[in-house]
């Protein structure tokens, strides 16, 4: 299922950091966002809370994210992290103008929802489509004053 805009590229890191630092350098910028997040999520495992530490960094018009997973929830990520400190491509995310009729769409593709959360102002969920082009799919909506905190262009 591929709708709405791509905007993300996505990595998991054990070392946010340190990818943070080595993402700047290598594409000659001098800044990111960065901060830990908590959120409610539900997964197949069950719904509770996930703790992440996440930067944005846009480059070229595409935001790339950096994950580390720190607790909770945390499995769709810490169960794919690099034995090291280095960054590992996880998914590619698209922004959707509506979720109420996205998440409609959703219930009518054989694609899996592993981690689904968000809150009034964004609303996210994970499809797992390793299967087909190896690695998941982050779909998100936000607000226009969200799209616009995260760095949105």
């Amino acid at each position: 299922m591929f709708v709405g805009k791509h905007f993300q590229n996505a990595y998991i890191t054990r070392d946010i950091e340190k990818a943070v630092t080595d993402l700047c350098a290598q594409a000659g910028i001098d800044k990111g966002m960065w901060f830990e997040a908590d959120v409610e999520v539900t997964t197949p495992k069950g719904r509770g809370p996930l703790k992440n530490k996440l930067a944005f960094i846009w480059i070229n018009g595409i935001q790339y994210e950096l994950i580390e997973p720190v607790s909770g929830l945390c499995d769709v990520y810490s169960d794919e992290l690099p034995d090291d400190d280095t960054m590992r491509f996880h998914h590619i995310c698209m922004r959707v103008d509506e979720w109420g009729s996205f998440r409609e769409q959703v219930e009518n593709q054989p694609l899996p929802v592993i981690l689904e959360g968000g809150d009034e102002n964004l609303r996210f969920l994970y499809l797992d489509a390793r299967d087909t082009v190896g690695h998941y799919l982050e779909y998100v909506w936000m607000t226009p004053e969200r799209w616009q905190q995260v760095g949105g262009q």
